[in-house]
């Protein structure tokens, strides 16, 4: 069985094509394969460029222009803000869930119009039941939070923007 990648302008779409001789349980298992892919390729703003699956060898690339054009994270997350003045944004060092206080009901490590320092905590970032901080990497004044408390973030996703000092 293989599996064909069909491009329309709006979006992707992943059909599974053959003589479906791989018998029931291998064809859904593609089926939730597919879907699966098709849900990851969903969660940018334009579709992928090129998607590469293969069924019993279990490997999926999916692969995505870097044009500069903005990413939605997720369909139940808002897509990541740009702060109007330009300025330095502390990133997320690794996937996780991003925090902005310590413990529930405590307040948060900073807020808009708060003044950081190199290496203040600027939240949480729970990975694998581990909890990190994440530090701010320069001296400055928050002018942005840009993800929502309990966020599931990205590697390298824009947390915090800061006017540098």
């Amino acid at each position: 069985m293989t599996v064909e990648v069909k491009h329309q302008p709006s979006h992707g779409r992943i059909t599974p094509t053959g003589d479906g001789s791989g018998g029931p349980d291998q064809v859904a298992d593609l089926a939730e394969l597919c879907r699966s892919v098709a849900e990851l390729a969903r969660t940018r703003a334009r579709p992928p460029r090129r998607i590469r699956l293969e069924h019993l060898g279990t490997a999926v690339e999916i692969e995505w222009d870097e044009s500069g054009a903005p990413d939605r994270t997720s369909p139940e997350v808002e897509p990541e803000a740009e702060p109007e003045a330009a300025g330095h944004h502390v990133c997320a060092p690794m996937i996780g869930t991003f925090y902005h206080a310590p413990e529930p009901g405590a307040p948060p490590f900073v807020a808009v119009g708060d003044t950081v320092t190199a290496g203040q905590p600027i939240g949480i970032l729970e990975v694998m039941k581990m909890m990190s901080p994440v530090e701010a990497d320069l001296a400055g004044r928050v002018v942005e939070i840009l993800v929502a408390d309990g966020t599931a973030v990205e590697f390298q996703q824009r947390l915090i923007a800061v006017e540098p000092a």
